[in-house]
């Protein structure tokens, strides 16, 4: 009987392999089908979690929820318009310069890599810069060749982006007013045991990662910004923001941006690059080791690994939306399952309940 259980038990999860690769293809499929709206409502969400603390601050000040929703979108909205007449034209404007400055920069990289190259054949060093650099630049010149092709349908979506901007806001609006209801009349459709914990560890989860990175990112641009500018370094605005808005993507992404940046000024200048990632990973590191700890503590309880592949997975799917939410999706399933398993054991459930009153 013990050889029949454990070969039952070993046939199901031989099937479940398949179905679970199936689901995961029909959800990709459904997402590409629905993807401009699914994308809509994903960022209305976000934005709504984020604001939710706002209106709750207004609340405590005895103001009605409709009011506290009506102020804190007013002044969202007011907030993105400052932004959009003041910080988008210069980053345009950067973005065009450094466009433009690439191809020269790419040509001095040429010739100072030449000029190494000669060097190390000169001592017989097993180098090969020259092919190195060659395959780089013409790397970097097809990808210009492209967003030079893109550049016209960019500037055509921008009036479909600002239509789509205008909805993410009203959906935040009712999302605001009527999201609880909407996602307790969800939730009602499962078993307690399991709809309870999902609630909670969503809350959880998507609260405190998008808030925490959101500030995460905040932090890295302002501090870099000076930085870049005592470094007389090109660009400092574009690229300090770039890699703010790498820092949302979880794990990885500061990494990213800060390559990315060095990568560039290299071009220019090997030694300017040197000083700006340089500095650029020390800001990293207080981050990580510093404020990401006491910020996010370890509340997804996630195995780098599993963030890994939730991060890759999440690209497959939903490219960089997915990115953006694999993780919290990973900690939610994560904490959902563990708090189904110990719900027989007070301690914990003690834990998840002083959690969840903490940000309700």
């Amino acid at each position: 009987m013990h050889r029949s259980a454990k070969l039952q038990r070993l046939f199901i999860f031989g099937l479940s392999g398949p179905i679970v690769a199936l689901n995961v293809w029909l959800l990709t499929q459904v997402f590409r089908y629905f993807e401009h709206l699914i994308t809509l409502l994903a960022i209305a969400a976000i934005l709504a979690f984020l604001l939710n603390y706002s209106v709750q601050f207004f609340e405590r000040a005895r103001m009605t929820r409709p009011q506290a929703v009506i102020v804190v979108l007013l002044a969202t909205f007011t907030l993105l318009v400052i932004t959009g007449v003041t910080l988008v034209p210069l980053l345009i404007q950067q973005t065009t310069q450094l466009l433009e400055k690439i191809p020269a920069w790419l040509e001095a990289s040429r010739e100072n890599m030449q000029s190494l190259d000669t060097w190390a054949k000169a001592r017989n060093l097993p180098l090969d810069l020259r092919g190195i650099t060659g395959r780089i630049n013409g790397q970097i010149e097809s990808q210009l060749q492209t967003l030079a092709a893109q550049a016209l349908s960019v500037a055509l979506g921008t009036v479909s982006g600002l239509i789509d901007g205008i909805l993410v806001l009203v959906l935040a609006f009712y999302m605001l007013l009527y999201g609880d209801r909407l996602w307790h009349g969800l939730i009602h459709f499962l078993p307690p045991h399991i709809g309870i914990p999902l609630s909670i560890s969503l809350r959880l989860n998507f609260q405190n990662f998008f808030i925490s990175q959101l500030l995460l990112a905040i932090f890295m641009t302002a501090v870099l910004i000076p930085i870049f500018l005592a470094f007389r370094v090109p660009f400092a605005l574009l690229f300090a923001l770039l890699i703010g808005v790498a820092e949302l993507i979880p794990f990885i992404g500061a990494t990213l941006g800060i390559g990315l940046v060095t990568l560039l000024i290299m071009l220019q200048d090997l030694g300017l690059a040197f000083w700006v990632g340089g500095s650029a990973t020390i800001v990293q590191q207080i981050r990580d080791n510093v404020l990401a700890p006491r910020m996010m503590g370890s509340f997804t309880g996630l195995n780098p690994i599993v963030i890994f592949i939730a991060l890759l997975a999440g690209l497959q799917v939903a490219g960089f939306l997915g990115v953006l939410v694999a993780v919290p999706i990973a900690g939610t399933i994560k904490g959902t399952l563990d708090a189904m398993y110990s719900q027989q054991s007070p301690v914990v459930t003690t834990d998840v309940s002083s959690k969840a009153s903490r940000y309700k």
